[in-house]
C-alpha cells in the first residue's frame, strides 16, 4: 500500500468519524433546515465528481467517478425534495390542500395520446 493512498484512506476514515458526530449532534428540529440550505455545497461536491471523472485514466477510476456522480445526484436531488416537503409543511392548510389537490389532478389527467374512458368504450353503459 502506498504511502498516498494509506493517507487518503486515513483523511476519509476521519471525516467519516468527524461527520457522524457532528450531524449526530444537530436536533431533530433544526435538521432539515440546516439540509435545505446545504444544498449548494451539495452542488460542488457533484462538480468535485466530474473533475475526478476528466482525471480518470483506468476503468477502475471510471466506475468510481460514477459511482460519485451517482450519489452526488443523489444527495443533490434528496436534498431539494426534502426541501419542498418541509416548505409544504409552513403553508396554509388550504395552500397545502390547493397543492396536493392540484398533482392528483394533473397525475389523473389523460395525457394528449390517453384515450378518455369514453373514447376506450368504458364510459357506455
Amino acid at each position: 500500500m502506498s504511502p498516498e493512498l494509506l493517507t487518503d484512506l486515513t483523511i476519509f476514515l476521519l471525516s467519516v468519524l468527524v461527520g457522524f458526530e457532528v450531524i449526530s449532534k444537530v436536533p431533530a428540529t433544526l435538521h432539515t433546515p440546516l439540509m435545505s440550505a446545504a444544498n449548494a455545497i451539495h452542488g460542488v461536491v457533484l462538480v468535485g465528481a466530474m473533475v475526478i471523472a476528466l482525471s480518470a485514466q483506468t476503468p477502475l477510476g471510471y466506475a468510481l467517478a460514477l459511482l460519485a456522480a451517482v450519489f452526488a445526484a443523489m444527495n443533490v436531488v434528496g436534498g431539494y425534495v426534502v426541501t419542498d416537503r418541509m416548505l409544504r409543511m409552513f403553508r396554509r392548510p388550504a395552500e397545502r390542500a390547493a397543492t396536493v389537490d392540484g398533482a392528483r389532478e394533473s397525475r389523473a389527467r389523460p395525457q394528449s395520446g390517453d384515450a378518455s374512458p369514453e373514447e376506450a368504450g368504458e364510459g357506455r353503459s
